[in-house]
């Protein structure tokens, strides 16, 4: 009994995940559907960025970047202000999950070496909310975009206008959260100034982490993409395997298995049917919610002819919850394991933030609509 206490001490919200997910297989007994919930490129991509990103701390390459920031951005609140505009402009490339992967870490070593962790919730909160929202001005910049850029066969054209406005809302309250931020000198104190980069390996973990971006974007096939990644990884560092969050991808097999449950449930449906055509917009971001963007975009867009609404609605409501977006699940954990214990407090700030800008851009949304 005492070592399934420390296992969900040490993993709350994969426990939490399963068991919410446990709970809706009473719902929907297993049955061959299940295989159907699950997106295996979307795992496939989490596991070679995040597989690709541990090798690169190995060689201290965020370490090092993080340095160079320092120097650069000589006071706390430029500095977070920088790492939360990289990690914008990042989603709007590379899609929300892979830029906090990558740019996360990079707020880590800043406030570490610097000794000032204190700022580290706050910063990564505000790294989490840039990548959701930073995301939703272009088509692949979020998982939902693609889909509903696909399935109503939005013009590119339509889709930036239909967003331009919740994203410059989005990037002005961002803004003015990280101007709040007391300025205080940044000054290395870890004593590792002197780090050198592995020129070498940086080119090619760099050209592997490309290769997993090249992944999402179906430029290369996810399998033949893994085994590239996975056969270079075993290659040139294969202890980075043991550094990959596990737990992440646990969590995100969990809430694939819920919300696809959930989407199979006739109570919910038959809810649905005529609610979501009556108020789209406050429909999927009450769907958000619950379920998380995706499903909710891939279950709604079945209900209503209203795109601009729903596209709107399933981008502002990944704010709100931990599981509005599973984007926020690898900030979540990515704190969790940077600050053991202090995921309490984090979750209590998350939310503040979050439902704060949720109301703000909801707000905005109906009036632009």
């Amino acid at each position: 009994m005492n070592k399934l206490i420390n296992i969900v001490k040490k993993n709350p919200i994969v426990c939490i995940a399963w068991a919410l997910a446990i709970v809706t297989c009473f719902m929907v007994p297993p049955d061959k559907e299940y295989f159907a919930y699950f997106d295996y490129k979307t795992l496939v991509c989490l596991f070679c960025a995040l597989s690709v990103v541990c090798a690169l701390k190995n060689i201290y390459f965020f370490r090092i970047v993080a340095q160079k920031i320092i120097c650069v951005f000589k006071n706390t609140r430029s500095a977070i202000i920088a790492l939360v505009y990289i990690t914008f402009i990042g989603s709007m490339l590379i899609a929300n999950d892979m830029a906090l992967i990558t740019f996360l870490p990079l707020g880590y070593f800043v406030l570490s070496d610097t000794n000032h962790k204190e700022l580290m919730s706050f910063t990564f909160i505000m790294q989490n909310i840039a990548a959701n929202l930073g995301g939703m001005l272009t088509p692949f910049g979020n998982p939902q975009n693609l889909y509903l850029y696909s399935y109503f066969n939005i013009p590119t054209a339509e889709f930036f206008k239909i967003m331009f406005i919740p994203f410059i809302v989005s990037v002005t309250l961002i803004t003015i959260c990280c101007l709040f931020v007391k300025r205080e000198e940044l000054a290395l104190t870890s004593g590792e100034g002197d780090l050198q980069l592995n020129r070498r390996k940086s080119i090619i973990y760099i050209i592997l982490f490309v290769l997993s971006v090249a992944i999402v974007f179906n430029v290369v096939n996810f399998i033949v993409g893994a085994v590239i990644i996975t056969a270079a990884i075993i290659y040139f560092d294969r202890e980075a395997f043991s550094d990959v969050d596990y737990g992440l991808l646990l969590t995100f097999c969990a809430f694939f298995i819920f919300s696809g449950n959930l989407a199979r449930v006739d109570a919910i449906k038959n809810l649905l049917t005529g609610a979501v055509e009556n108020n789209t917009l406050l429909f999927s971001v009450l769907s958000c919610q619950i379920i998380s963007n995706v499903p909710s975009a891939i279950l709604l867009a079945k209900f209503t002819a209203n795109y601009p609404a729903l596209l709107i609605g399933v981008n502002i409501g990944g704010a709100g919850t931990l599981i509005a977006s599973l984007a926020s699940l690898i900030t979540l954990g990515q704190y969790s394991k940077y600050n053991p214990g202090k995921a309490k407090n984090y979750i209590m700030q998350f939310s503040i933030y979050n439902f704060s800008m949720l109301a703000i851009l909801f707000a905005v949304s109906m009036l632009v609509l």
